[in-house]
């Protein structure tokens, strides 16, 4: 398993223990094509947020819990928005 994060100070793990079957790993600094997150948030904003003006912030959390479990019970949309082959082929060589 990988832990990928974008170098940015704020988000160093500086204090992290990970399992032995897991590394960390930095993405280059403005490469959003390579966070596989950038990509799961762009399928929730257009997918769950287009156009709406919500009445509460408990109405955004509760678009964005469905948004969430949405993904989790549907992996193979998350395959796809993220297992781009070049990042496959990149983890895979590491």
């Amino acid at each position: 398993f990988f832990l990928l994060y974008d170098g940015a100070p704020c988000h160093s793990p500086t204090a992290l223990t990970l399992p032995e079957n897991m590394m960390v790993k930095t993405l280059p600094p403005y490469c959003p094509e390579l966070n596989p997150t950038e990509h799961l948030w762009d399928e929730i904003r257009e997918k769950f947020f287009p156009n709406v003006v919500f009445q509460s912030l408990a109405a955004v959390e509760n678009r964005l819990v469905e948004a969430v479990l949405y993904l989790e019970n549907n992996p193979s949309i998350v395959q796809s928005i993220t297992g781009f082959p070049w990042i496959l082929k990149a983890l895979a060589k590491s």
